[in-house]
């Protein structure tokens, strides 16, 4: 959108040039770094041995076939079980449903490695559950480890997702669609798989491919309960972390493997998104009906189990955070605050609750900053620059943690670039890593926004800056907000890149809990976890009070 008399290089080209550097910075010139040393020898020299011996040996490229395996089942679930629920709670009205999109999220909001120590809790060998079932059908089960158990933590942890992004579809879809194909006769299932399914497709490839690369990049679960089944990352971050032996190179032709493959599925869902996408306006939005008779009492029962199942482990955390421990590792059955006082409490402990949250306010700061701007740039002010910038910002959004977290250390570990074991690596991380989801959702909003409201504002007089300080953005803050409680939510439970970029004293949340479980703490683990996720709860009630809203949809 242009003006009369607008010079070709203006405000909007400078900051569009400025965002642009930023992400040149922090985003290519570390992974242009990481493709570098992926391809030069001991020596120095040119070679490409290091992707030779990824392929050469089946003990490698089998951890890329495990992590195919357990992403597309899991992804699969996810994305069904995600459309199924959106599609229910949209259709039919279900009490307390404002309540179980909160626990529905809730159930989103801890890393999935905490679900993996919760799942242990109640179906491990010595769990809770595997117990009852062991007495009562007289058998000896092996627990949750293993490709099963890592599928089962990933689907329910990751179905939220995919069920935010097609609620807030399902909320601008035209119900007088589903109306006239009742009328032609159709059933209620084959209006699902026939009108409802195709227009939210676009949507559903989206939400999928977040679902995929955060299940594909995820080492904390596969570490947990692989037992044996190890999978890509894993062998990533043994590689480079690893304490017996390392080898940056080869942990670098690794990150160039699966930034490949993510740029791969990246493309190939923005072609299919680009093909099968529908405008449409909602002129009667669906809304929920009361059922009566066996729809209504299958609707609700399928809701809630689905609901309880997710949120069992946040519930299960929570309750073990209160038991009494015998040295920190065996419950002894009795109820204590021991494990809250060595948290809160602790002059060598509580660093970390300080530090997620100084990180958390100012990466979302930058996030929320940068992610108006940007969305602005790439929806008002189209041209070869701001089609750069979308490209580049996006890029994040597909590049696992683990490989940002690597490529920050190779890029930022000397001179004049100088970050590695600061705070400020650790907040300028968080914020590329979380801000596609404020971008995303403050794109949706503004392309919403018709440009005759900030011509009207022009033409009687008011500059083009101060009418989208003045009228967009307070416009816009709707999808703001969703996405930046989103990307607050996420940042607060990021681990991929901080467990690689943290050092003692910029420890956070979700690397502590990842050490009290690795050191069987697991008293102090269950605190660390029930503070992250009463955080989240927090947030969310407070979106719902500043928005009016009972939900969040993407």
């Amino acid at each position: 959108m242009r003006y009369a008399g607008e010079k070709k290089f203006n405000i909007w080209v400078a900051m569009a040039l400025g965002i642009l550097g930023l992400f040149l910075i922090f985003v290519v010139y570390p992974l242009i770094l990481i493709l570098y040393k992926s391809v030069l020898s001991e020596d120095g020299s040119f070679s490409l041995a290091y992707f030779g011996k990824f392929f050469a040996r089946k003990y490698y490229w089998n951890t890329l076939i495990n992590s195919f395996k357990v992403t597309i089942v899991s992804t699969l679930l996810a994305a069904v079980l995600g459309l199924v629920m959106a599609y229910v709670l949209r259709s039919v009205r279900i009490r307390g449903s404002k309540y179980l999109n909160i626990l529905i999220v809730m159930s989103y909001l801890s890393p999935p490695f905490i679900g993996a120590y919760a799942w242990i809790q109640l179906l491990g060998r010595n769990g809770f559950i595997t117990k009852i079932l062991n007495n009562l059908f007289h058998v000896k089960l092996n627990g949750i480890y293993g490709f099963a158990g890592i599928v089962l933590v990933f689907s329910l942890q990751s179905f939220p997702l995919v069920y935010m992004y097609i609620s807030g579809a399902l909320k601008n879809l035209d119900n007088s669609l589903n109306e006239a194909a009742e009328s032609l006769g159709c059933s209620a299932m084959q209006r699902v798989l026939h009108v409802i399914v195709p227009l939210v497709m676009p949507t559903m490839l989206a939400s999928s491919l977040l679902v995929f690369m955060r299940v594909f990049s995820d080492f904390g679960t596969p570490m947990l309960i692989g037992e044996g089944y190890k999978t890509f990352p894993v062998l990533m971050y043994s590689q480079f972390m690893g304490e017996v032996s390392t080898d940056d190179h080869f942990a670098a032709a690794l990150c160039v493997i699966i930034i490949g493959i993510t740029l791969l599925l990246f493309f190939f869902q923005r072609y299919l998104g680009n093909r099968y996408t529908y405008s449409m306006t909602a002129l009667k939005p669906m809304e929920a009906e009361n059922c009566t008779g066996l729809k209504n009492v299958l609707s609700h029962l399928f809701v809630y189990l689905v609901v309880l199942i997710a949120i069992l482990p946040q519930l299960t955390v929570i309750f073990t955070s209160f038991l009494a421990t015998g040295g920190g590792s065996v419950y002894t059955g009795g109820f204590s605050l021991d494990n809250y006082r060595n948290t809160l409490f602790s002059k060598n402990n509580n660093g970390a609750i300080f530090n997620t949250y100084l990180f958390g306010l100012c990466a979302i700061a930058i996030v929320v900053v940068l992610g108006i701007l940007i969305s602005y740039l790439t929806v008002r002010k189209k041209s070869f620059l701001t089609n750069i910038l979308d490209t580049v910002t996006m890029f994040p959004y597909i590049i696992p943690g683990s490989v940002l977290g690597i490529s920050f250390l190779y890029a930022f570990n000397t001179k004049p670039f100088l970050l590695s074991g600061t705070a400020l690596i650790i907040v300028i991380s968080l914020s590329i890593r979380r801000m596609p989801y404020t971008i995303r959702s403050s794109t949706a909003i503004i392309g919403q926004i018709s440009p005759s409201v900030e011509e009207a504002a022009i033409s009687l007089g008011c500059s083009e800056t101060k009418s989208f300080a003045k009228i967009t953005v307070p416009m816009m803050m709707s999808g703001v907000l969703s996405g930046a409680i989103m990307s607050w939510i996420t940042l607060i439970s990021e681990l991929s890149s901080s467990i690689i970029l943290y050092t003692s004293k910029t420890q956070t949340l979700t690397v502590a809990i990842y050490a009290e479980v690795i050191r069987s703490n697991f008293g102090n683990a269950a605190a660390y976890s029930t503070i992250l996720t009463l955080t989240s709860i927090l947030s969310l009630l407070l979106f719902f009070k500043l928005t009016g809203s009972n939900d969040i949809s993407i």
